[in-house]
C-alpha cells in the first residue's frame, strides 16, 4: 500500500509558535483519520521562516534557490495540504502571501487543502473566510468546508478547538482518500467462467 503524504505549511515567525502548534495538531489529526480508514499516512511540516530569504530571492529573480526547491516539491507533490498562518491586521502574514505568490497558478489545482490561522482574539477568525479561502479558491484548490482558527484563549481551554480540529481533519482525510487513484478493475472480471457458460447451455 502506498503511503499518503500530508504536508503542513506553517507561516509562524517565532519558535516556538502557536501557528506551528496548530499545524502540528491538524497534521496529526489528519493522519489519525486516514489511518482509521486503513490508509498508511505520514505528515511533513514546512516552516516558511526557514526559507524566508529564499522566497524573497525568488520573487526578485524568478529562480528558486537554497532550500526552496525541496519545499516547493513537497508542497506541490502532497496528497493533501494544511496551510496555517498567523493573522496580522486582519489578514494572512506577508511571508505566507509571498510564498503563495511564488507558486505556479496551477500547482494546487484539485489538491485537498485545510486552512488554519492563529491570532490574539476570536474577531480575527473572519480572516479565514474573507482572505484565505478566496486565495485558495483562486488557485483552484479543493478547500475543505471547516477551517480552524485558534485565538490565544483557545489554548487554555482547548476542548472546542480540539473538536474543530478533528472535524476539519476528518474532512481533509475524506477528500484525500476520495482523490487517491483507484485500482483499475480486472479487465477479465466481467467474463463468465467456464462453469457459468456450461450452465447456460
Amino acid at each position: 500500500m502506498d503511503e499518503t503524504r500530508i504536508v503542513t505549511v506553517s507561516a509562524g515567525l517565532r519558535q516556538p509558535s502557536s501557528t506551528r502548534l496548530l499545524a502540528d495538531r491538524l497534521g496529526a489529526a489528519t493522519v489519525a483519520a486516514l489511518e482509521a480508514e486503513g490508509a498508511e499516512a505520514s505528515v511533513e511540516t514546512v516552516e516558511l521562516r526557514d526559507v524566508a530569504h529564499d522566497v524573497v530571492n525568488m520573487m526578485l529573480t524568478g529562480f528558486p534557490a537554497g532550500g526552496l526547491p525541496e519545499v516547493l516539491e513537497k508542497v506541490t507533490g502532497a496528497a493533501g495540504l494544511i496551510a496555517v498562518t498567523p493573522v496580522f491586521t486582519t489578514s494572512y502574514s506577508g511571508l505566507f502571501k509571498s510564498f503563495v505568490d511564488i507558486l505556479d497558478n496551477r500547482a494546487l489545482t484539485g489538491v485537498p487543502v485545510l486552512l488554519g490561522a492563529t491570532g490574539g482574539t476570536p474577531r480575527h477568525s473572519l480572516a479565514l473566510e474573507y482572505n484565505l479561502r478566496p486565495l485558495f479558491t483562486y488557485l483552484h484548490a479543493d478547500v475543505v468546508t471547516t477551517s480552524v482558527f485558534a485565538a490565544t484563549d483557545d489554548w487554555a481551554d482547548d476542548g472546542a478547538l480540539l473538536r474543530r480540529i478533528d472535524q476539519a481533519a476528518g474532512e481533509l482525510a475524506k477528500k484525500v482518500a476520495d482523490a487517491r487513484p483507484r485500482k483499475p478493475a480486472d479487465e477479465f472480471s466481467s467474463v463468465p467462467s467456464f462453469e457459468q457458460l456450461l450452465r447456460r447451455g
